[in-house]
């Protein structure tokens, strides 16, 4: 079975970071210049998307050139708009006669309240992301308070004083010819825990700020609804080189997000906007529920290693500080 490190080792697939670690915010671009099927599946209540519905299967559109995992809530959506300018001075898109139009999608996470609330991810951003993504040459995508998982946090239930660090997460899977990887930015009210074995990565810590708390119990103790209102979402991009219609890959997409309930507890709360992408490059034949198994397990491995690869910033401890 061979082993592949990074989604930018997968063929056609390019990825890159643009980070703004002073202002805690950033976004994450991942690009597929001959074009990939594309699918979604938006499983939060208050999710902030760019170019969900044109990803259903009875839409005419078939491929997908790019997602944009961002950080700045609902502003940060502008930096999708860098991408698809720049992918156009590079002719990747679709073509309409005229021209190529890029097709991009993207999803962004609240991330206001760590760093700088007025500075998000800008147009210039997402096409600077762009640049770097188109020449990368199969270096690892970088992981951790990178991108669109610079100012993400997770355990939110107890305040900003038990919140911890957490970032951008990446794995990748492989079961003979069939590769799929995952890359997730991690900003959830939930605890992370490991989908293994169920213990805590990061969470809601306990009063004295030295351990782990259980946010699940917390919750149906307090008998209140969840705090922090439509600031916490985790979204990602499942990538797979199989042959997938728009329809299987959406079952893939929907097959995913079980990797959120594996990992993450609670989530899909009416104040999460919990999104995941899938890109297709089909050239692999495979069955969907082997794409879909496959696809599950690097997902939650990939919100895990969100976790795991944090460092501590603006005064948040990351699961790294914790012995």
């Amino acid at each position: 079975m061979r082993q592949i490190a990074s989604i930018t080792q997968i063929p056609g697939i390019k990825a890159a970071n643009y980070t703004n670690a002073e202002a805690g915010t950033g976004c994450t671009v991942i690009i597929c210049p001959e074009g990939a099927t594309g699918a979604v599946d938006v499983r939060g209540g208050a999710p902030a998307t760019r170019e969900t519905d044109l990803l259903r299967p009875e839409e005419t559109v078939q491929i997908l050139n790019a997602v944009v995992l961002s950080g700045g809530s609902a502003y940060g959506l502008a930096a999708s708009c860098g991408v698809a300018e720049e992918l156009e001075r590079h002719g990747i898109g679709l073509d309409v006669g005229v021209g190529v139009v890029p097709i991009v999608s993207g999803a962004c996470v609240f991330d206001l309240a760590c760093g700088a609330p007025d500075v998000r991810p800008t147009a210039e951003n997402g096409a600077e992301a762009t640049r770097k993504a188109l020449a990368n040459e199969g270096e690892p995508l970088e992981r951790g308070c990178v991108g669109a998982g610079t100012g993400c946090t997770v355990g939110k239930l107890g305040g900003p004083e038990l919140t911890m660090k957490s970032g951008l997460g990446e794995d990748v899977e492989c079961a003979g010819e069939l590769v799929c990887g995952a890359v997730s930015a991690v900003n959830a009210c939930g605890d992370v825990v490991d989908p293994e074995t169920g213990k805590p990565i990061a969470a809601m810590r306990t009063p004295d700020g030295k351990g782990l708390g259980n946010t699940v119990e917390a919750l149906l103790a307090m008998q209140a609804k969840m705090p922090l209102s439509r600031t916490n979402t985790t979204i990602s991009c499942v990538v797979t080189n199989a042959k997938l219609t728009k329809a299987q890959a959406t079952k893939v997409a929907q097959m995913s997000a079980d990797a959120y309930a594996h990992a993450i507890r609670p989530t899909h709360s009416t104040n999460d906007g919990d999104t995941i992408f899938v890109m297709a490059t089909g050239k692999v034949d495979a069955p969907v529920d082997i794409v879909g198994a496959l696809a599950t397990r690097a997902l939650e491995r990939a919100i895990a290693d969100g976790a795991k690869s944090a460092t501590s910033m603006f005064g948040l401890p990351a699961a790294s500080d914790l012995k």
